[in-house]
């Protein structure tokens, strides 16, 4: 009995023997599959970082180009500006800035209020006086500035003189047929007002020492012969006559 249990035990043995080298096997294979794909991610990690760092490069190396165009661009900008700035500097200008251009005078419209009184030494500081209106046109015009703006404003016209006799600070007398701009019931000397101001439509007179808006008139500069033709706009061009 026990000798003919020792060849199956032998034969047990390496029957066990063979499937353990079997299982080593494909367990050594599994170990080189596995290292084989790390090894291949790595190299991919690599190309990929490859890549980005030749892109970054590409980008960085772009950068200086960029600024060197932008910074050209500006300076052509630049020089367009100071040459069209020359150009404008050389053309005639009848009125200052922010003065108002109208038949030869330039009017300037204040941003600030004063009386009366003062506001006639504003406008002798800039070499003007408190508007003296002088023609039908010239008082639509500043009746018109005046009502756009919303604001009461001085005109240089008084009856400080002699009540009732209004006078302008030039000297001359106010003409019979400029009475059709006061307002309806003006003058009315309410409390000695003795100054005339713009107020909705037409004129008022209200007390000098109030403080108001003003209006100031100077001549315009004389322009030569070519800068009037250009600042002037073109002709009108007549209709030809039916045929």
């Amino acid at each position: 009995m026990s000798d003919s249990k020792e060849p199956r035990l032998q034969q047990l043995g390496l029957l066990e023997e063979e499937q353990l080298r079997g299982l080593g096997f494909r367990q050594t294979r599994g170990y080189k599959s596995l290292a084989g794909c790390l090894g291949h991610g790595v190299l991919v990690l690599q190309l990929l970082s490859f890549t980005l760092l030749a892109g970054l490069f590409v980008q960085v190396s772009k950068v200086p180009s960029s600024i060197s165009q932008e910074q050209s661009r500006q300076d052509s900008i630049y020089q367009n500006l100071t040459q069209l700035k020359a150009a404008v500097e050389r053309l005639c200008h009848p009125c200052p800035w922010e003065w108002t251009f109208f038949q030869g005078n330039c009017y300037f419209i204040s941003n600030s209020q004063r009386n009366w009184h003062d506001s006639i030494t504003a406008c002798q500081e800039v070499g003007a006086q408190l508007v003296v209106i002088k023609s039908a046109e010239e008082q639509n015009f500043l009746q018109l500035q005046s009502s756009r703006s919303n604001r009461f404003t001085w005109m240089g016209l008084s009856d400080l003189n002699q009540e009732g006799t209004w006078q302008w600070v030039d000297g001359s007398p106010l003409l019979p047929s400029f009475k059709q701009y006061w307002n309806r019931g003006e003058p009315n000397n309410v409390g000695e007002e003795d100054c005339a101001e713009f107020s909705g439509n037409g004129w008022n007179d209200d007390k000098c020492n109030l403080a108001k808006f003003w209006i100031c008139k100077k001549s315009a500069a004389s322009c030569s012969r070519d800068e009037e033709q250009f600042l002037s706009p073109a002709p009108a061009t007549p209709n030809p006559p039916p045929a």
